[in-house]
């Protein structure tokens, strides 16, 4: 998956890495839930950090997360993230083994919130309810990705962040395959109507490709009109199943 490891992409609807990765931490209803990532890195598991090391967390999250999206993250120091946190060696090792450490402990954030997004896919019914209930997950995925844009870029690199974080990566978008797989199929199996012959896993899956290809484009220097993608690619997974 190509990635620019210079300058900061711009997205569709703007922001900071970390404004838009703190656009994805609210839990249902908007109520902030408690990050993982909030808990630090593998040095700090072994403890419960009170307010205050939460707080030197976040801040060296969201400065190494600036780091990443702006200069790639083979190019970033510890060096480049305890500056830009305003903070010293010392601090950043008590809550991070190395920059490695810190990128898993983003890592957990997107992958609670696109576990979250798995277990929310409809079943969408072959009616207009079915497709608005389809729109409303795409859109959610934009969200999420978008909050989490690029760390799921740099997770697409397995020669980047090893093969086990890769792995976590790859098992996560067979799952959510899986789901829309048995989300778009389940309501013709139960009315006894038929579904696309014989492929439906593969459907599902370039499917997802695909709508992780069109939120890689928006979170760059591409510019989409948002809501009309969405429309677009609820369409197209709606006919895919529907009407093939």
């Amino acid at each position: 998956m190509p990635e620019s490891n210079t300058g900061k992409p711009p997205t569709a609807s703007g922001g900071s890495p970390s404004a838009r990765r703190a656009s994805g931490t609210a839990g249902r209803g908007g109520v902030p839930s408690k990050r993982p990532s909030l808990g630090g890195g593998a040095p700090a598991q072994d403890r419960e950090l009170r307010a205050q090391g939460r707080q030197t967390v976040q801040k060296l999250l969201e400065a190494g997360l600036a780091e990443f999206d702006e200069n790639g993250f083979q190019a970033v120091r510890v060096d480049d993230i305890v500056r830009r946190a305003k903070t010293s060696h010392g601090t950043f090792y008590l809550y991070f083994a190395n920059k490695e450490d810190l990128f898993k402990t983003l890592l957990s954030d997107a992958l609670v919130d696109m576990a979250a997004l798995t277990d929310e896919f409809p079943v969408v019914t072959r009616n207009e309810a079915g497709q608005a209930a389809l729109r409303r997950w795409v859109g959610a995925f934009c969200d999420v990705y978008a909050a989490h844009a690029s760390v799921i870029r740099i997770l697409s690199q397995a020669e980047i962040v090893g093969e086990e974080v890769w792995g976590d990566g790859l098992q996560l978008m067979f799952k959510l395959s899986e789901a829309i797989t048995q989300g778009m199929t389940a309501a013709a199996g139960s009315a006894g109507q038929e579904t696309p012959a014989g492929h439906a896993e593969l459907t599902a899956l370039a499917l997802l490709m695909m709508v992780e290809r069109v939120n890689y484009l928006l979170t760059v220097e591409v510019r989409l009109p948002r809501d009309e993608m969405v429309d677009r690619l609820t369409a197209i997974i709606f006919a895919a199943f529907h009407y093939s």
